[in-house]
């Protein structure tokens, strides 16, 4: 009985990722598009079916906690579903933030090219569909992969910045789009910084390990 609900619960965060992955992908190719449509429905309507998602995912897991009083590793599993539907929610609020900040670049001129932004956005969605995968299947493995394509995603918004912060300095007409930019690339960063936190609660679920802060010292 308590595996059966379990597994329910994690079906249920399956479906609240993917629909949040698809926010991220809707944000993205809105921008690159300049499809305002696009990006309104990111945040006139999918932003509340993400909350209700968040809503209604924390309620059975609050829900099972009551009835079941769970112990040991099935407690364990229904903290980190809680933990990780609050890191999809905050991931959810970030695809929001990517919309109206493309927004403000609609019809205007592109700073430069738009070939790192998609870069970055396709390695966060991996690594986030990558994160719930490791804890659903209980994959260390990938978490550990998860874990060091963040250094990867890091040093791509480094790079960004570096670069907008040249065409700035440059040309002080382009420091609005740039900074729009390099909102955007932050948060797509940030999406990335959350997927290794899902990765982080799965080793807990597995192992009851805490591996927080796990540049230099995650071990698989």
């Amino acid at each position: 009985m308590l595996l059966s609900k379990i597994d329910a619960l994690k079906k249920k965060l399956i479906i609240y990722a993917d629909f949040v992955e698809s926010m991220i992908d809707k944000s993205i190719v809105g921008l690159l598009e300049d499809d305002d449509t696009m990006l309104q429905e990111v945040i006139e309507k999918h932003e509340q079916q993400a909350d209700d998602m968040e809503i209604e995912l924390d309620d059975m897991c609050t829900t099972f906690i009551g009835e079941y009083q769970p112990s040991s590793k099935d407690l364990r599993s229904v903290l980190m579903v809680l933990k990780m539907n609050n890191d999809l929610e905050r991931i959810a609020d970030l695809a929001v933030n990517i919309a109206e900040n493309g927004l403000t670049l609609i019809g205007k001129p592109r700073v430069k090219p738009f070939l790192d932004i998609p870069r970055m956005a396709a390695e966060a969605k991996t690594m986030l569909k990558d994160s719930i995968k490791a804890f659903v299947k209980e994959d260390l493995s990938v978490c550990k992969d998860v874990c060091d394509r963040d250094n990867v995603l890091d040093g791509l918004r480094d790079q960004v910045v570096r670069e907008l912060i040249t065409f700035m300095s440059s040309d002080p007409f382009t420091i609005e789009r740039s900074l729009n930019l390099i909102k955007i690339a932050r948060s797509i960063e940030r999406i990335g910084d959350l997927a290794t936190n899902i990765c982080e609660d799965a080793v807990y679920v597995v192992e009851g390990r805490i591996v927080k802060h796990h540049k230099g010292e995650y071990k698989k």
